[in-house]
């Protein structure tokens, strides 16, 4: 039978998503399951990892049924997801051992605190790309280890593995504890802080410097090759691709040139930007991290904002202050007001990511006046998603010697006109969208159906691509940097808020 089209596995924070794609790159079925966030402590964000995969074999024949085809009719699957989420399970029996610590997750504050006192801790960024931040997967890791009775000395017997989403997954689709494969690619590794940013190997130094062994990681491979075949969900399936969620995002959008640059709003907002066959390493806040590779081919390398707060704070507004009863609302509110009214919102509910990195910070509205209503507060909602946007833009133009001339967005929050233009606005620059939103799932069928010989090469992908939409910039440059300093000046506030206490649990 003739393979018509091509699978994405999109294993997001909040849900899974499983999504046919054909050869024009269109969606041609959805299947979709949330899973439940587990918030044990402030601070902590757990998923049940055997849930997301009981999830997962439910999803994938529920999107081959919704259009009535068969697993044989599909040339390959290929897999987003989550990155830094940390999952530790048992090789032989197949159970987590424990729930997943998600990339949300702060408990490893004082542990990075204090790793960041070390006489040698500069040699984190400077092998792996990424600065000393528990946003990363090592920390956790770590964290495991210590507080499991007994979890360090089974992982140096190599009897526990530990995987970042894709590697859950495909252990299990490809049989689990019948042979199962375990392998991660290089975007997801590249997100540990135990990868060497050059040599694309887990570097023995972060493995020492973490205290993590050898023993339980998996095998780092390309981003676009055959790890396998299904054997469960999708009998007979080829496994052809894996990428960070925000990696697939920039395949997707087909940013392959150096200098391409796309930005994904979601729960937080994450912006690449293409930086070549060479790892651009950041004085400004970024992180330097693997864009995708594909086969043998050398790797492309990315600078990354990542952004914690957007879509989540818009959440925010309406379910926890009840200003709005829908996300779309916002927009709505935001347009009976002509401006801010002067005040800002800084959502550094969990710190600032990029380009600040301060894990202290705390989230705060600063210029209130008697004149501020709920329609300011709702501008100040989404001009902050603008702002954190500019700060990202002009570190990777800092960085790169690139000046961003046109940024491709994707993501939920791209269907707010109010808040696209205001991005395009304080960037001077135009800002895009492409017909097909779903481009976390698109980058990773693409790498999957490239694997397969399903689609040729990059420039068939590119060909794919079609505009939707477009914003120009119209602001006043004088107001715009006006504004952009209140803003600068908001973020510092933010700063010093909290001091961590000391980790004396175990």
């Amino acid at each position: 039978m003739v393979a018509h089209f091509v699978m994405s596995i999109d294993q997001g924070t909040t849900s899974t998503r499983c999504i046919l794609f054909d050869r024009g790159g269109r969606l041609v079925s959805v299947a979709q399951r949330e899973h439940k966030q587990y918030f044990p402590k402030p601070g902590w964000v757990e998923h049940d990892a055997a849930e997301i995969w009981r999830n997962l074999e439910h999803l994938a024949p529920e999107a081959l049924a919704k259009v009535g085809v068969s697993a044989a009719q599909v040339a390959a699957v290929g897999i987003a997801n989550q990155r830094e989420t940390t999952v530790v399970w048992d090789r032989h029996t197949g159970h987590p051992l424990g729930r997943a610590i998600v990339w949300q997750d702060t408990r490893t504050d004082a542990m990075v605190t204090e790793y960041a006192r070390r006489p040698d801790a500069a040699i984190v960024q400077e092998h792996s790309g990424l600065p000393l931040a528990t946003y990363f997967s090592a920390p956790r890791i770590r964290w495991m280890l210590d507080h499991t009775p007994g979890l360090r000395e089974r992982a140096e017997r190599g009897e526990v593995l530990f995987g970042t989403m894709e590697s859950w997954l495909i252990w299990n689709l490809t049989g689990g504890v019948d042979g199962g494969v375990h392998v991660t690619d290089v975007t997801n590794a590249s997100r540990t802080m135990l990868m060497n940013i050059k040599t694309l190997d887990w570097d023995p130094e972060l493995l020492e410097f973490f205290g993590v062994p050898a023993a339980m990681l998996p095998q780092i491979r390309s981003s676009s090759e055959v790890y396998g075949t299904a054997d469960r969900a999708l009998p007979g399936v080829r496994i052809a691709a894996a990428l960070g969620d925000q990696q697939a995002a920039l395949f997707g959008q087909t940013c392959f040139a150096r200098g391409e640059a796309k930005c994904t709003y979601g729960t937080g907002s994450f912006l690449l930007l293409n930086t070549g066959d060479t790892p651009v390493h950041s004085t400004h806040g970024l992180l330097t991290t693997v864009g995708y590779r594909i086969g043998t081919e050398p790797a492309v390398y990315a600078l990354e904002g990542s952004i914690a707060v957007t879509g989540s704070l818009v959440q925010w507004f309406r379910d926890s202050l009840g200003l709005i009863s829908t996300a779309p609302e916002i927009e709505t509110l935001a347009r009976s007001v002509e401006d801010n009214g002067g005040c800002y919102i800084v959502p550094a509910f969990s710190g600032l990511y990029a380009p600040h990195w301060r894990s202290e910070a705390r989230g705060i509205i600063v210029g209130l006046t008697s004149y501020i209503t709920k329609g300011h507060l709702a501008r100040a909602v989404l001009e902050a998603t603008g702002w954190q946007t500019r700060e990202v833009v002009d570190a990777m133009n800092a960085d790169s010697g690139l000046a961003l001339t046109t940024l491709k967005v994707d993501g939920g929050m791209t269907s707010d006109n109010l808040l696209m233009q205001f991005i395009a606005d304080v960037l001077a620059a135009p800002v895009v969208r492409p017909m097909v939103a779903e481009t976390v799932s698109l980058g990773a069928a693409y790498a999957a159906g490239l694997a397969v010989g399903y689609w040729p090469d990059l420039d068939g992908l590119r060909r794919n691509w079609h505009r939707a939409a477009q914003w120009t910039p119209s602001m006043d440059p004088a107001r715009r940097d006006s504004e952009y300093a209140n803003w600068h000046r908001a973020v510092e506030r933010t700063f010093d808020w909290l001091q961590p206490a000391p980790d004396t649990s175990g």
